[in-house]
């Protein structure tokens, strides 16, 4: 077994597969330009760090549970004039986030507000933050399921850890009272603390 092979072994087991990926590469470099050590080290350091970002990334997306592959970049501004491009982009620099502001979006539907929602969920995951989509019908259901066992307030610990969580289309549903106690139950909690994107096709009363 040659040395390389002996260092992809070790990486192996170390489970540093960004290094792992980059060696073979940055040792024919090295044979080619006669790299000093530290140079190489970094380099081969500077992969895993991508690798680790890139699987923290791939994480992030899978647990948000986008339905869509949406994102603020392909949304049609130019077909939406009710859509105030400005103040979307704005929140996409998540500064609500930081303030643990909450976002609701109103319109009827096909006017792009769970695009815009998604669009900023995406953007978060981008930039750190652990979201989660939930469409508001299966929300409630499982928050309704969960009194069966009596992990209401289990479930409500877990929700309210996601930054931000968009409920999409809380309009006109069939609730139980129960369903809206434990929906303001979570709303409470995640208050002032973690961020709340909400679509819905509800007018607000002014």
């Amino acid at each position: 077994m040659t040395m390389r092979d002996q260092l992809h072994t070790l990486l192996k087991q170390l489970r540093l597969n960004g290094m792992a990926r980059a060696l073979d590469a940055e040792l024919d470099r090295t044979e080619r330009e006669a790299t000093a050590v530290p140079e190489i080290l970094y380099r081969l350091l500077s992969e895993q760090a991508a690798y680790q970002r890139e699987r923290s990334l791939a994480y992030r997306l899978q647990e948000a549970r986008l339905p869509w592959r949406w994102t603020l970049d392909s949304f049609p501004f130019e077909r939406q004039p009710g859509v105030n491009q400005s103040h979307i982009l704005t929140l996409a620099g998540l500064d609500f986030l930081r303030r643990a502001e909450n976002v609701l979006l109103i319109g009827e539907p096909g006017t792009g507000k769970t695009g815009i929602a998604m669009g900023l969920l995406r953007e978060a995951c981008l930039n750190g933050y652990n979201g989660r989509f939930y469409n508001a019908q299966v929300l409630l259901d499982e928050l309704y399921a969960s009194l069966a066992d009596r992990s209401t307030t289990k479930l409500i610990t877990r929700l309210s850890r996601y930054q931000p969580l968009l409920i999409d289309e809380l309009g006109y549903l069939t609730l139980k009272p129960e369903q809206i106690n434990a929906f303001f139950r979570l709303m409470d909690q995640r208050y002032n603390r973690v961020s709340t994107i909400i679509t819905t096709n509800l007018e607000t009363s002014a």
